[in-house]
């Protein structure tokens, strides 16, 4: 366990030196979600309503866990990059724990994206979003949405290490983009056909986006909704232990046997 603290801290040192040579990852971490804010927000915002509440209000909580969500392809690439440059393959010839990589890199993104979602943040609250309940709750909304985007890590990591192609990565790590939209992330799911609202509404996405709402005061979900965002905290967490249960073991074995 000491040697895994200690080489995952090694890989989280790496992963961060990355982001200072190369500071538009940053910088993209930070600016798109606020941009799709005052696009949708003002572009769409008129045209749409949403019972109870601004959408802008609505909008928010939403881009927040898309923005966690789109681990997937930031932990998709990165590991397909080191692998196809051949980075893993000498990683795996130093005496360090197998796991470290994979963990490092989680925590390294993890860190980025808190600081990433600060301005996101600020330009919600200042375009109308509230939080309601208190403090607690918001630290609660803030963990989920982490524990999101260290799901999302995961599976990317798994996957990129599954493709060992930044090409392949990068068109498949694209196609994540529609997964927040086939969710409540933008628009509430009451208004979706029937088969497309229960798809939404068992996107993992659909809970976490709900709970967060939900932590904050905002409006509670319909209660005829399907289970995980009826009860969006459990389902956030199943969703995500879950998730995790499967892609970490599937990431840590992909990067032991990778070069063979």
């Amino acid at each position: 366990m000491t040697s895994l603290a200690h080489d995952s801290t090694t890989m989280l040192g790496r992963q961060l030196q990355r982001v200072r040579h190369a500071p538009g990852v940053l910088i993209l971490t930070q600016t798109m979600p606020i941009s799709m804010l005052l696009f949708f927000g003002y572009v769409f915002g008129s045209a749409l309503a949403v019972p109870g509440q601004e959408y802008r209000a609505y909008l928010v909580p939403g881009l927040l866990v898309a923005t966690a969500a789109n681990g997937v392809m930031t932990g998709m690439f990165q590991a397909a990059q080191d692998s196809h440059r051949g980075v893993m393959d000498r990683l795996r010839t130093l005496p360090m724990s197998r796991a470290a990589v994979p963990v490092g890199q989680s925590a390294a993104d993890l860190l980025i994206t808190t600081l990433g979602m600060v301005p996101l943040a600020l330009v919600g609250l200042a375009v109308g979003w509230r939080i309601e309940a208190g403090p607690l709750a918001a630290l609660g909304a803030l963990a989920l949405v982490l524990l999101m985007r260290l799901t999302a890590t995961w599976i990317g990591s798994f996957l990129g290490l599954l493709t060992r192609s930044e090409e392949a990565a990068g068109q498949l790590g694209s196609a994540t983009f529609m997964l927040p939209l086939l969710s409540n992330a933008y628009i509430p799911t009451d208004r979706l056909p029937g088969w497309l609202r229960t798809v939404a509404e068992w996107n993992p996405i659909s809970a976490v986006a709900s709970a967060v709402r939900d932590l904050c005061g905002q409006a509670s979900p319909a209660a005829d909704a399907a289970w995980p965002v009826a009860h969006p905290v459990a389902g956030s967490l199943a969703w995500c232990g879950f998730l995790l249960l499967v892609f970490v073991p599937l990431a840590v074995r992909r990067y032991a046997r990778n070069g063979r």
